[in-house]
């Protein structure tokens, strides 16, 4: 085994998906560290690895403008580079393609792949109780490395860390109050009611992407208080990082901001509404906390990635959680 081997990772997916790949950065670098380690985004996704001190490069895949097209330019590019290595945490045709295509020396991925057949090592991509994301991927390199899992990590610059020093300059907690999907976000009034009812010496953070700020704003709204600032859309997702790192406590529902307060270890309090932590996706910070509701429902989970809105129509799953359990982890 060569200690400069070239590695390719590639996670095209989602923000969440590339912030837990990150732990097999951590592990090949660990094993491998005079390795050249490069890291396969989809466009938009790129902001979360600028200036990682382990990769060499971040390659990208527009997918939205001529998706096929770039693809091509990509399995190009990769058979010039003749990685030693291509790792592929995704179980979809595309990728799977570019995989086989690569002329890696090795590659391998999860035999969930329509192409998992030309993969030269394949691992079955287990969904069961005690196994995280972290888990599984850590598999698809347990067998040129060991069985040791790496916690994700992001590395947020000084100027990240610089630009939200200005709202550091007392107690706070940081709120990621939306999500892609309606069946995993806490509804917008059981947030407003947390909020209300959070002593008065902390200032709340509200996060989230562009698209959430009118969210954000009605929470704020709301609640009627100075104390709630609605940042959404103003801070990239590394500063965004930067500040959940000082925070008391992150308040984030099954989605991308958990990952993100998992990477720089930020103390996490994660609200699961129709999904659950034994799909392994829960948070990984040292100071980690689940809220989900306490009652048994025959309906729950009701599928692996969250639902546009409640099968049944009532959403017990989100409004029969207590405010008071989400209180609990930030006074205790």
């Amino acid at each position: 085994m060569y200690p400069n081997q070239r590695f390719l990772i590639v996670q095209t997916a989602f923000i969440g998906d590339v912030i837990l790949a990150t732990s097999l950065i951590e592990k090949l670098y660990f094993h491998f560290p005079e390795a050249t380690i490069d890291f396969l985004v989809r466009k938009g996704n790129e902001g979360l690895l600028k200036g990682h001190p382990y990769l060499n490069e971040v390659l990208i895949w527009d997918k939205k403008n001529g998706k096929y097209r770039d693809l091509l330019r990509l399995i190009r590019l990769l058979r010039q580079r003749r990685y030693d290595k291509v790792i592929n945490l995704q179980r979809f045709g595309a990728t799977g393609l570019l995989t086989a295509l690569s002329g890696a020396v090795e590659t391998a991925g999860f035999s969930k792949n329509p192409f998992a057949r030309f993969f030269n090592h394949r691992i079955e991509h287990r969904i069961a109780p005690g196994i995280h994301e972290v888990d599984r991927n850590t598999e698809l390199v347990s067998w040129f490395t060991d069985g040791l899992v790496f916690k994700p990590r992001l590395y947020p610059s000084a100027d990240d860390f610089a630009q939200v020093q200005p709202y550091q300059t007392g107690p706070y907690i940081c709120v990621a109050p939306t999500s892609v999907w309606f069946t995993k976000q806490y509804p917008e009034e059981k947030w407003i009611d947390f909020v209300r009812q959070l002593p008065a010496s902390l200032t709340v953070y509200l996060l989230g992407a562009p698209s959430d700020r009118d969210a954000a704003e009605r929470i704020r709204q709301a609640v009627g208080s100075e104390r709630v600032v609605n940042l959404t859309g103003q801070l990239s997702l590394l500063a965004s990082a930067a500040l959940m790192k000082g925070a008391q406590m992150n308040y984030v529902n099954d989605s991308a901001p958990m990952h993100l307060a998992s990477a720089v270890n930020a103390p996490t309090t994660a609200v699961f509404c129709s999904t659950i932590p034994q799909f392994g996706f829960g948070p990984l910070a040292d100071a980690s906390y689940v809220v989900e509701i306490e009652e048994i429902l025959e309906c729950r989970p009701c599928s692996l990635h969250g639902r546009k809105a409640c099968p049944l129509g009532h959403f017990q799953c989100a409004y029969g959680i207590r405010t008071d359990q989400l209180l609990q982890p930030l006074l205790a």
